[in-house]
């Protein structure tokens, strides 16, 4: 893990080294346009969420005359995936972009830790828990603590679906990986 301050107080924000590696290469990149227009691309399972909040978007690099955009599933077997590889050529073409090839990349696997916390922010607006530890699953909604699970399964396989004992709302939790 990297410490990094993100505020002037003495709040401190842990990333992993995959994540903070990821962050380094959108900060020093020579394609920034191409990061910006690519923001605009929205996971098609949580819209609120682009694909660099949610950690998919792993980097932007050109070899001679070719951009190669390199992204990852947040599991193997995603169906997001083609969506997401779709929308990401309707953006590039609609700006102009015509030689560019979209990569997957497997490893490091994906991880939770990847979601940024403006990412967790607008899960929990949109009425999904963000991944926490088991043990402080909360409801969106009121913020109890005192849920219970209804299905391991919750709309997409990345998430469960937890009920609030307090509101009585039901909600998917967004899966710890």
């Amino acid at each position: 893990m990297v410490n990094l301050m993100s505020t002037p107080s003495s709040k401190i924000s842990l990333l992993s080294v995959e994540n903070y590696d990821r962050l380094k290469r959108r900060q020093e990149s020579n394609h920034k346009a191409v990061w910006n227009l690519l923001d605009a691309v929205k996971d098609p399972e949580i819209p609120p969420l682009s694909i660099w909040d949610l950690g998919v978007l792993q980097d932007i690099t050109q070899q001679q005359a070719v951009i190669t955009v390199t992204i990852t599933p947040t599991y193997s077997g995603c169906p997001a995936m083609q969506v997401i590889a779709e929308d990401i050529t309707t953006v590039l073409q609609r700006a102009g972009y015509s030689n560019f090839r979209i990569a997957t990349r497997l490893s490091p696997a994906w991880t939770t830790d990847w979601l940024s916390e403006s990412a967790r922010n607008r899960l929990r607006q949109y009425g999904v828990t963000p991944p926490q530890e088991e043990d402080a699953i909360f409801c969106p909604q009121c913020s109890s603590t005192e849920v219970r699970l209804i299905s391991e399964f919750g709309s997409t396989a990345c998430k469960a679906l937890y009920q609030c004992k307090t509101c009585q709302e039901p909600f998917d939790y967004f899966k710890r990986i």
